[in-house]
């Protein structure tokens, strides 16, 4: 398993927290995410996720990723 933190901007409340979320749990491969305004602690599978599908997903959602 891989744990990594990334920075997120435009998070403003608990429902653009909550659709972040979402959005990193729909990966395969993602086993926990603890996703707060500003920041996502993501833990995952290597095997079956990377974490530009991670971003990837965050962005898709309407946030923007830190790098």
């Amino acid at each position: 398993m891989t744990e990594i933190t990334l920075k997120i901007d435009g998070m403003t409340c608990q429902h653009c927290v909550m659709s972040a979320k979402k959005a990193v749990d729909s990966v395969s491969g993602v086993s926990s995410s603890d996703v707060s305004i500003g920041s996502a602690k993501v833990t995952y599978d290597e095997n079956s996720a990377d974490r530009e599908a991670i971003v990837s997903a965050i962005q898709n959602a309407g946030y923007k990723v830190f790098e």
